[in-house]
């Protein structure tokens, strides 16, 4: 069994002096909401063994407030293939994955993110920001999971601001 935990980046600074999309970081709000999700993946004993990212700014600084939130002590991945992806990017990155890694997480954009929810457990899920959606996998390696018969099962959904604080 494989768990894939799916995040989109958390709310970003539309008003940023950042020159392009891939630059735009985090707002306040964002700042404060990725660690609050890291901290509950620990709390939730859901730290993951791997973590992979989008390089644009806004999910690398996602990606490093659950790190900071959850106490993951691992090296994590960051890919340009993730920036505006479809869910064959998110997957053919997780087909490559050591078979050895049970949770990992993604960390990646909409519209993309919300679809790879749907295509691995054929639940449409609205993925706002900062969001992470748990998915089961009947698994034994990650390299089926380009499988076309394979269904997951989404387990939990987060919300930031649905969790204590």
């Amino acid at each position: 069994m494989k768990t894939v935990l799916i995040m989109r980046h958390a709310k970003s600074d539309w008003d940023s002096n950042a020159r392009t999309d891939h630059e735009r970081p985090l707002n306040e709000r964002g700042e404060e909401e990725a660690p609050l999700m890291g901290a509950w993946l620990k709390e939730q004993e859901l730290v993951p063994d791997w973590i992979i990212s989008s390089t644009a700014v806004r999910a690398r600084q996602t990606a490093q407030g659950v790190i900071d939130g959850s106490g993951y002590e691992n090296d994590w991945a960051q890919t340009p293939d993730f920036y505006h992806a479809d869910p064959e990017a998110y997957l053919e990155k997780l087909a490559e994955l050591p078979d050895s890694l049970e949770r990992v997480m993604v960390v990646g954009h909409n519209p993309g993110i919300a679809e790879l929810v749907e295509w691995l457990t054929g639940e449409p899920v609205m993925v706002t920001t900062g969001n992470v959606a748990q998915v089961a996998l009947s698994l034994t390696r990650w390299a089926d999971i380009m499988t076309d018969d394979l269904q997951g099962e989404l387990v939990n959904f987060w919300q930031p601001r649905s969790l204590p604080r």
